[in-house]
């Protein structure tokens, strides 16, 4: 196989010459030499506007893969749109690469707990088998163990692997010497499939750098954290070409509403960019002041390293702990529904106000004042 191929055999046999939906969008093509088409009646669309919608600008189906939009991301990952999949945040990435890669019945996907619910989720949903692979509690940062990981691919016969780097709820990631190594020894088995929807925090840079060596890498990003668009819904696979083509086909018509692709848009364009990247600072900073004391309370047994915007924490008492946050108007996630976090919560950094108001609900504090400014960093930052 050479490195520039992606591997046919990889792909499901039933869909390698599925052609999918054909909706009024794609089958309908624009003749070069034809005047452009002024009435549109092939998709059973209103002629009217809606009144919630005065301008008409949702009154059409959106195009399945926002041209504009593709070319955005492409810009941004230094890629070319051939491999960038759109759909409805990574949850769709993912349940569509199980559902093209992976037998019901048959096949296998990896996963490395703790880690994001959704890949068993989705697989078990497809009928598809779940192999667990535990990372190593190293504390403080938990490791996949890539050695274990190519060998359990193997001996189960997995067609995907899912390594989630920043991890969620670890915070930790997984080097890139090592994901390619991985890549490299499955790549006649399996797709190794690397989720970066916390990338914008890590100080590792993106396993997009490795998708050129490696045909069936794929990498999933969102807009649903650092770009604070999680009720969007914008999330992107960035893949081979050829794979992402029967991405593309498997999955479901119109995935990204009009509404949606002109909100991604403009997060995209270059004043949105540079206020992402500055927040992005802030709430590394932020990250920074808020472990040294969190490291430090009485109540937190383990606070593990992150390079995500949260913490995992392990509590010696968390039942108090999330009582004591509870009755402050404070959530934090509980993580002990699942293996080897029996005592662990996750926090997120929100703004310097939530910090404070945190800090001082675990320090004891009644009444927590609310600021005026939502985004008022009431954690001060150290003197320079």
């Amino acid at each position: 196989m050479s490195q520039d191929t992606f591997p046919a055999h990889l792909v499901r046999e039933d869909l390698r010459d599925f052609a999918g939906y054909s909706s009024a969008r794609t089958s309908f093509a624009q003749d070069g030499d034809t005047p452009p088409t002024r009435v549109w009646l092939n998709a059973n669309e209103s002629g009217a506007p809606s009144l919630a919608d005065p301008d008409g600008t949702s009154r059409r189906y959106p195009a399945p893969q926002p041209p504009a939009l593709v070319e955005a991301f492409a810009d941004l990952w230094a890629t070319t749109p051939e491999r960038v999949v759109v759909g409805r945040g990574s949850d769709e990435a993912i349940e569509l690469l199980i559902r093209t890669l992976c037998r019901p019945g048959g096949d296998g996907v990896v996963i490395t707990s703790p880690t994001f619910g959704m890949y068993a989720v989705s697989a078990r949903l497809h009928g598809v088998p779940v192999i667990d692979v535990p990372q190593a509690d190293d504390e403080p940062v938990w490791r996949v163990d890539i050695a274990a990981v190519a060998a359990a691919a193997r001996e189960h016969g997995a067609r995907v692997v899912f390594l989630a780097s920043p991890g969620n709820p670890t915070g930790s990631v997984v080097p890139l010497r090592e994901i390619a190594a991985l890549t490299q020894e499955l790549a006649d088995q399996a797709v190794v499939v690397v989720d970066e929807a916390y990338g914008e925090f890590a100080a590792q840079r993106s396993a997009v750098t490795l998708l050129e060596e490696h045909p069936t890498l794929v990498v999933l990003r969102t807009l649903s954290k650092a770009h604070a668009l999680a009720g969007a819904r914008v999330g992107i696979a960035l893949a081979h070409p050829d794979l992402a083509a029967v991405l593309r086909r498997v999955q479901a018509p119109y995935p990204v509403p009009e509404p949606v692709t002109r909100l991604a848009l403009e997060a995209l364009g270059e004043p949105a960019m540079r206020a992402t990247r500055e927040h992005v600072g802030q709430v590394l900073r932020l990250r920074d002041q808020v472990g040294r004391w969190l490291r430090d309370l009485d109540e937190v047994r383990i606070l593990y390293t992150s390079e995500a915007n949260f913490f995992l924490v392990r509590s010696v008492d968390p039942d108090a702990l999330l009582g004591t946050l509870r009755r402050a108007g404070i959530a934090v996630r509980d993580m002990r529904h699942l293996p080897a976090l029996e005592d662990a919560l996750r926090i997120t950094i929100g703004t310097g106000q939530e910090m404070d108001a945190l800090r001082r609900a675990v320090a004891g504090a009644t009444t927590i004042p609310e600021s005026p400014d939502p985004l008022s960093p009431l954690v001060k930052e150290s003197p320079a």
